[in-house]
């Protein structure tokens, strides 16, 4: 029987899971399987999920594979040229590169590392395995942690 909030060994996360923090590791998840290099990947993850969030109609972007969103979704005019070379693997929102670290400190740092490595990527990456969408998960596995008390977010 799988353990729930309320067992003893079920570990919580600092802050409540958000629907940012899924869509983000599920896209993660996604582009790791797109052939996407694991730094990339993360820096992808949190990138799509903010662009998401911050368009009135993302659901277009929804509709598409990870392959197709990033080839769908629109660059700012300065990633292409201006960006200095080391940082052309980073996609950038607002002037700023959307990297591995950023991933870490927005997403894992805030839930915390051990309940993001032992609970929330373990769970989202079986319901990849067993061919779910991001909008069957998004919901029903931050039940799962989110019914408090959080440690604060520091």
């Amino acid at each position: 029987m799988p353990d729930t909030p309320d067992t003893p060994d079920t570990l919580r996360p600092k802050a409540p899971v958000r629907r940012f923090d899924v869509f983000a590791e599920y896209n993660r998840q996604k582009a790791l399987e797109d052939g996407m290099p694991p730094d990339e990947a993360k820096g992808y993850g949190l990138w799509v999920a903010k662009v998401v969030a911050g368009r009135r109609f993302g659901r277009a972007l929804l509709a598409q594979p990870p392959s197709k969103v990033r080839e769908l979704a629109p660059r700012e005019p300065e990633e292409e040229v201006e960006t200095p070379p080391e940082h052309r693997k980073w996609r950038t929102l607002g002037g700023k590169p959307q990297t591995d670290q950023m991933f870490d400190k927005e997403i894992v740092q805030r839930m915390g590392r051990e309940f993001y490595e032992r609970e929330f990527a373990p769970a989202i990456t079986e319901a990849i395995r067993q061919g779910r969408s991001y909008t069957s998960i998004r919901d029903t596995l931050r039940q799962r942690w989110n019914t408090g008390p959080f440690e604060k977010y520091r």
